[in-house]
């Protein structure tokens, strides 16, 4: 009876492990599907950061302090594009145009410019908006990968400070890029619970060049934990 009982009983609970996943492989998946979501955040955030450099590029080189100049230049080399394609579609397709064609082709192009340039002021503001749309869609995603980094990598961080940035990347198996996981704990930076003892520029460079800079500042780069 006892024999039997015994060995029910460990049916029963060689069936219950079977069938339940222990607690290290819950945890395992839960961390899994974590880790998949915030690298779909971050290349979503890599996105929205990079076109929001494009941008602020292109409103410095239109509509900042010496944009006058610019749009004169350009007005001068849109001026000899022209030149050149007319003179290839003479030649390619046998057209010939009389002067007052040339006048009224390079008097047409003359009025776009003029009218692009009085509404310079307008299209400022359509590419300021622009600029906003972008900046509101890279501090969401970087809000994204925060909140699924708090249920990841930083308690793994806290847990092993002091560490490097180079030691943080290799134990998250490279996942992320360096500029992504410098984004997300320099914000731990700002809340006071990390310190960083070795400051960077990086988050003001364009991406590929942040990126340079931490892969030869990332081993210099340790994190301390400031939470007690």
């Amino acid at each position: 009876m006892t024999q039997s009982y015994k060995t029910s009983k460990s049916d029963n609970l060689s069936n219950l492990e079977l069938t339940n996943p222990s607690n290290f492989e819950r945890d395992q998946n839960h961390e899994h599907k974590v880790c998949e979501q915030l690298k779909n955040r971050e290349q979503q955030w890599w996105q929205a950061r990079q076109r929001l450099i494009d941008l602020k590029e292109r409103q410095v080189f239109w509509f900042g302090d010496n944009s006058g100049m610019m749009w004169l230049l350009w007005q001068l080399v849109s001026y000899v594009v022209m030149g050149l394609l007319l003179m290839l579609a003479t030649k390619m397709f046998e057209i010939s145009f009389s002067l007052k064609q040339y006048i009224l082709i390079f008097t047409l192009q003359t009025l776009v410019f003029i009218v692009a340039f009085i509404f310079k002021g307008n299209l400022a503001n359509l590419l300021q908006n622009k600029i906003k749309t972008a900046e509101l869609q890279r501090d969401q995603c970087l809000n994204e990968m925060i909140i699924l980094a708090s249920d990841s990598l930083f308690p793994r961080v806290y847990a092993q400070a002091p560490l490097s940035l180079q030691t943080i990347y290799e134990s998250n198996q490279r996942q992320l890029r360096l500029v992504s996981l410098h984004a997300l704990l320099t914000h731990e930076i700002n809340a006071g619970r990390l310190i960083l003892q070795h400051q960077t520029q990086a988050n003001l460079l364009p991406l590929e060049l942040a990126e340079d800079e931490l892969n030869h500042l990332a081993c210099e780069m340790i994190y301390r934990s400031a939470i007690a």
